[in-house]
């Protein structure tokens, strides 16, 4: 099964919509180091829910992987990579912050311990909680 990974954008930079008027996108502007090893790990498949930070503060949409991990062509610095996406579909019910915080099964998911970070691993239960959530 291929991997799931957890994506935050602030919805007035880039936001789901944005996505799914382009199509696709190249992932870019991640600088922390742990995220930075995060974003190497993803590979072509892998899914990612798309998280709005923010104001919004809810996972709003499913999108795929289609590039992994790669220097970023626009920085002259080899350690920040990008990866491009592409969407799959929108949530029928945004999974907002509070729902994800009121569930035991994701009390160890990176967006409740390491709500800073910008990009991380969902684990199939998490994932398999998380897509449940968001079809009510």
């Amino acid at each position: 099964m291929p991997g799931a990974w957890l994506l935050k954008t602030e919805p007035s930079t880039y936001s789901w919509g944005d996505l799914v008027r382009d199509g696709k996108t190249v992932w870019d502007g991640v600088s922390n180091a742990a995220a930075l090893i995060n974003l190497r790990a993803m590979r072509t498949g892998d899914e990612a829910l798309i998280y709005h930070s923010g104001d919004g503060k809810a996972i709003v949409g499913i999108a795929r992987i289609t590039r992994g991990a790669y220097a970023d062509p626009k920085l002259k610095d080899p350690k920040r990579v990008v990866i491009e996406v592409q969407p799959v579909r929108a949530l029928k019910t945004p999974v907002t912050l509070a729902a994800v915080k009121a569930e035991p099964a994701l009390a160890q998911l990176g967006l409740v311990r390491m709500s800073r970070l910008s990009c991380m691993p969902v684990s199939a239960e998490q994932r398999a909680v998380l897509r449940k959530l968001g079809v009510r």
